[in-house]
């Protein structure tokens, strides 16, 4: 009903606006806005997250099974790192296609670390089924972090805890297999970490890039507007932004408990970005966010 009482708003508004135009100069005026209107009412918001997360779920094993198919099919080698009952953690790797090239890029990308953001493993499966990788590139991807908070529907794991916040004190187990993962690995040249925020009122990006390297955010910002819409608020999750990136603050000792991001920067990459589909949105809109700003980014 708001959509409606909007449209019809902005509709009459028109009307007045245009009233002194010739036919052709209106017709064309208001067939712009029509399109328009349509694009921001297709993926309006849902409105169903009230407190929390209460949007469309996903079968974590069937999206998994999916991913180690889909990454066989295309080449990938398959490691699982830790295995929490039937549930498992899996590293996928994808060396360049030519053996003898030598790589030009790492990248890694995660997800899946909350169990309430079912976008991440699913922009993963669908990354993994295009195939569209850059020539050149060493591929890292773990495609689900937090299995048993899918099971759930849950931030936290299955013990209750938020894996996003352990990476400075490793206290469970699932972080401390990952770090145990990651240290056996080479450096990255950039590391993507895909998440969902749902109180957004769009798609941003956390920019850490400590050594003002060449920025890919604002590329995958205009890649994702074309398919979803960007925050544009000057805080966000009180912090700074603008167009829709946070450069926040990175010094260790202001941070207690460390997300993922910050760890790889500390330790694996100089450029890290986390990104955050907004999850009031329909999940097709915000699983096409995500592989959008990734794409964006690996063209760069």
């Amino acid at each position: 009903m708001n959509g409606l009482i909007f449209f019809v708003s902005i509709w009459a508004n028109l009307r007045i606006y245009t009233a002194a135009m010739g036919f052709q100069k209106k017709f064309t005026v208001l067939l712009c806005v029509c399109v328009a209107l349509r694009e921001i009412i297709r993926v309006q918001k849902l409105g169903k997250n009230h407190g929390g997360y209460h949007g469309q779920t996903i079968d974590i094993r069937a999206v998994l099974h999916d991913v180690k198919a889909a990454a066989q099919a295309h080449g990938w080698a398959s490691e699982m790192f830790y295995k929490t009952g039937d549930l498992e953690l899996l590293a996928l790797h994808r060396k360049p296609e030519a053996r003898s090239q030598k790589p030009e890029a790492g990248i890694y990308i995660s997800t899946g670390i909350h169990g309430d953001e079912p976008a991440g493993p699913l922009a993963a499966l669908k990354l993994i089924q295009e195939n569209n990788w850059p020539p050149g590139t060493e591929l890292w991807l773990l495609p689900c972090l937090n299995p048993s908070g899918f099971v759930l529907n849950s931030r936290e794991s299955a013990d209750g805890r938020d894996l996003n916040r352990d990476y400075r004190h490793l206290e469970t187990a699932e972080v401390a297999a990952h770090i145990r993962w990651l240290e056996r690995q080479a450096n990255f040249d950039v590391t993507f970490c895909l998440h969902e925020d749902w109180e957004s009122h769009g798609f941003y990006i956390y920019e850490l890039n400590p050594d003002h390297r060449p920025s890919l955010a604002a590329k995958m910002i205009e890649a994702v507007a074309r398919v979803c819409p960007i925050d544009l608020s000057p805080v966000i999750e009180g912090r700074e932004a603008k167009g829709g990136i946070i450069n926040p603050n990175l010094d260790p000792a202001s941070r207690p408990q460390w997300p993922e991001a910050f760890w790889l920067v500390q330790y694996k990459t100089r450029r890290s970005y986390t990104l955050e589909a907004p999850s009031d949105f329909p999940l097709a809109t915000r699983v096409n966010a995500l592989v959008a700003g990734v794409n964006a980014a690996l063209k760069s």
